[in-house]
């Protein structure tokens, strides 16, 4: 069998490299080297050599989050060098980082959203008027980012302007989103134009102190609890995979996604769609797919597949 020519492309210059570089490495040992000749590109360093490489590569994995990474421009490279890549392409990738632009979309589409406001920097914003019609706690969120990072929950008036200001740190829009106390679930959908909602994700942060699902929780071994299946009846289970299966259509997206959702008092909330999923040990999808009888090794195949169709 002749191998394929596969590009691992991980690292990047976003504030989320390291997690894409742990991600990258164990993408790159699950790779079943037999089907694939694998050769590593860190954007940060080797865009160069991948112009240069371009003719003689297949396909592209793109294990890569955040800003240049996950927004559609390494996408955008790859379709200018003629590479086919695993998931979505320019304007969904575009679309679903950008948590402001999602949430319109979403509402468009009839799907359910936490109510929010929005803060530009260098814009006045008025924080009484924003604590009055959302309430309290409240979510302080970069627009742009992933992994929690600049992320807050804010639970007292006085804590909002720190928090805007810890969230300007790493973008120039903040979404600022009312809480919604429930049962945090994730669900990833599988395929192009024949999609498949995988198994369902209950995660408890392990911390008792913990005020959401973050960063530490997300990536620390023993962070938080995921439980898959989660424990949830049947009806709501295909009500949630029907929702994150609308979600990925509405934001025009392909190969795969995860959209993350709250449960409250029988009612489901979107709060945002990852086009490029957590590939390390903690991550999600992996965990989802493994469940459905998905071999990590297996996933990366179905995925590849994905990309060359």
């Amino acid at each position: 069998m002749t191998k394929k020519t596969l590009a691992l492309i991980s690292g990047g210059f976003s504030s989320e490299r390291e997690v894409s570089i742990s991600g990258g490495n164990q993408v790159f040992d699950a790779l079943d080297k037999d089907k694939y000749l694998i050769q590593r590109y860190d954007p940060k360093f080797d865009l160069i050599r991948l112009v240069t490489d371009a003719p003689d590569i297949d396909v592209a994995l793109i294990i890569l989050h955040g800003p240049y990474g996950e927004d559609g421009t390494i996408q955008g490279m790859l379709e200018l060098l003629d590479i086919p890549y695993q998931g979505s392409g320019v304007l969904g990738s575009a679309l679903a980082i950008d948590k402001v632009a999602s949430k319109k979309i979403f509402e468009q589409n009839n799907l359910p959203v936490p109510p929010y406001r929005i803060a530009r920097k260098g814009m006045a914003f008025d924080e009484n008027e924003c604590l009055h019609e959302l309430g309290l706690p409240l979510f302080v969120k970069p627009a742009t980012g992933g992994s929690s990072i600049g992320m807050s929950r804010v639970a007292s008036g006085n804590d909002l302007g720190t928090a805007l200001e810890k969230a300007f740190e790493y973008d120039d829009v903040i979404l600022i989103e009312r809480f919604i106390k429930g049962t945090e679930l994730t669900c990833s959908v599988i395929g192009n134009e024949d999609l498949t909602a995988l198994p369902l994700i209950e995660i408890i942060p392990a911390n008792p102190s913990s005020t959401f699902f973050d960063y530490e929780a997300k990536y620390s071994p023993g962070g938080a609890t995921e439980i898959c299946p989660a424990r949830i009846s049947d009806d709501l289970t295909q009500t949630m995979q029907a929702l994150s299966i609308k979600a990925h259509k509405a934001l025009g997206l392909r190969g795969y996604s995860r959209t993350d959702m709250i449960l409250s008092d029988g009612s489901f909330y979107i709060l945002e769609t990852n086009t490029i999923p957590g590939m390390t040990r903690t991550s999600l999808l992996p965990l989802s797919a493994k469940t459905a009888g998905i071999s990590f090794s297996q996933l990366l195949d179905r995925l590849i597949e994905l990309a060359l169709e």
